[in-house]
């Protein structure tokens, strides 16, 4: 056991623990199963979505409208024309687009250009009937029950005789009372209100002898895209995106390091369980073992996070996203993560060297997932003010010091570069820390068998060795 480090030998271990891994067909399906269900989603899941809206439904039916005022009406009948409800419905469609990115847009003004039914359904076909202003409602409910051979009987209406015009200065307007058909749809009931209320907007404005294309043109403001300005130049802002990229990047790292660490603590107490350490360590020792373990384990993950990076790269591209991504984020996450690999894998390995069974290594576990998880509490607090005291703390926190300052640069407000290399160096120094820490309980622990240890017995461990 007094022989050097040699790093051949060191190599060997980590490709037979890469190969022993990578080339099963567990690892092979796991590995592209999840990429290839996360790109689906954001592909193929608006069409789907599409698909599920019903494209073919239409709304139709016959809406009886009892109107006092004389004034509602005639604005419903204009507010329900089929060219009036394509136009509007053309607006509203480009304005919730509007927002998109040039592509995006540019794909969506040609599907509508192309056939507005089928990106919108087709257009409602509804007929009004005016109803006398003594009319019994009561009698006129059961309308709404009568089997109709043509449209069914859908909707009864009966508009305020101070819909339009209040009924003194210090009165409000009136509304209406809405009386619908059984089981109706609620796109139905969604289009009944919006026409309504159209309508009586539209005669309130008539009446005081008002502009409707002046009022909404001073109603309408536009909301515009803010733009970030950084020292490496200008960005378009979004804030969705500037939110949950911190959290996709603390999350692989978090699936790659834990990945990872599984399988290292899982290989180490199989071989200890069945003997096969001892024939390993014939021929090397344990510290190249250790070695060689924490490089096949980190080349595993690397493997795994590759295949997530080029599925999020893709689904940025399909989202016409990517030129919001800054690419020198990837390595920055490679730096990263080999920090937070190399010490939270090293304790790992240490866990699995310490106990005998999978079973013993829970409460030993316990605090390594808990210190992984704690970036996820605090995601929020950094996303949203990624230069406070608490992320600037956390990102100098050993050993999850990478996690914090990866969300940090990923969020809109990136830290200058001289607190991201003091991070790194602080996280190369905990690394230093863990794997001295680590040796020296994966060096007893390997051949130690019987009662599992406690965390006394690995202080008193680490003393010793």
């Amino acid at each position: 056991m007094g022989r050097g480090i040699n790093i051949k030998r060191i190599l060997r271990v980590a490709l037979r623990d890469f190969v022993a891994v990578v080339c099963t067909k567990g690892f092979i399906i796991g590995a592209l199963s999840v990429p290839a269900m996360i790109a689906a989603m954001f592909i193929l899941g608006p069409r789907f979505l599409r698909m599920l809206k019903d494209p073919g439904f239409q709304i139709e039916g016959e809406y009886a409208v009892m109107d006092p005022t004389g004034l509602v009406f005639p604005e419903m009948n204009r507010a329900l024309d089929p060219e009036a409800v394509a136009r509007r419905r053309l607006e509203a469609f480009r304005r919730r687009t509007g927002q998109a990115s040039g592509p995006v847009r540019d794909m969506v003004d040609a599907a509508v250009e192309r056939s507005m039914n089928e990106m919108l359904g087709p257009a409602p076909r509804v007929r009004l009937i005016a109803l006398p202003a003594d009319t019994d409602i009561e009698a006129e409910k059961a309308w709404l029950k009568e089997a109709s051979g043509g449209l069914r009987h859908t909707a009864l209406i009966v508009i305020h005789e101070n819909a339009v015009e209040a009924s003194g200065p210090e009165s409000g307007f009136g509304t209406y009372d809405l009386y619908v058909a059984p089981d109706l749809d609620e796109r139905d009931l969604g289009f009944i209100y919006r026409s309504i209320r159209e309508a009586i907007v539209n005669a309130r404005i008539s009446a005081h002898s008002l502009e409707q294309a002046r009022i909404k043109s001073l109603v309408r403001v536009p909301r515009q895209r803010s733009i970030t300005v950084r020292p490496d130049g200008e960005r378009q802002t979004v804030g969705s995106f500037n939110i949950f990229l911190p959290a996709a990047f603390g999350l692989l790292m978090f699936m790659g390091i834990m990945a990872g660490g599984q399988t290292l603590l899982t290989s180490t107490v199989e071989e200890k369980s069945s003997r096969v350490v001892e024939v390993l360590l014939s021929a090397v020792s344990p510290m190249e073992l250790m070695a060689g373990k924490l490089i096949g384990g980190v080349a595993i993950s690397l493997v795994m996070m590759g295949f997530y990076i080029l599925t999020g790269m893709a689904v940025l591209t399909s989202l016409s996203l990517f030129d919001l991504f800054d690419p020198w984020l990837i390595l920055y996450l490679l730096i990263f993560f080999l920090i937070g690999f190399f010490a939270i894998g090293a304790l790992m390995l240490a866990v699995g060297a310490a106990v005998n069974e999978m079973s013993e290594a829970g409460p030993l576990m316990t605090p390594l997932v808990f210190v992984t998880m704690v970036p996820w509490l605090l995601w929020p607090l950094v996303s949203r003010s990624p230069n406070s005291t608490l992320a600037i703390f956390f990102s100098y926190l050993p050993p999850i010091n990478s996690f914090g300052m990866l969300m940090r640069m990923a969020s809109s407000q990136p830290p200058p570069w001289w607190q991201v290399w003091l991070s790194i160096g602080v996280g190369v120094a905990s690394v230093v820390g863990a794997v001295w820490v680590a040796a020296k309980v994966f060096r007893i622990g390997l051949l130690m068998y019987g009662k599992p240890p406690n965390l006394k017995t690995l202080i008193r461990w680490v003393r010793a060795a």
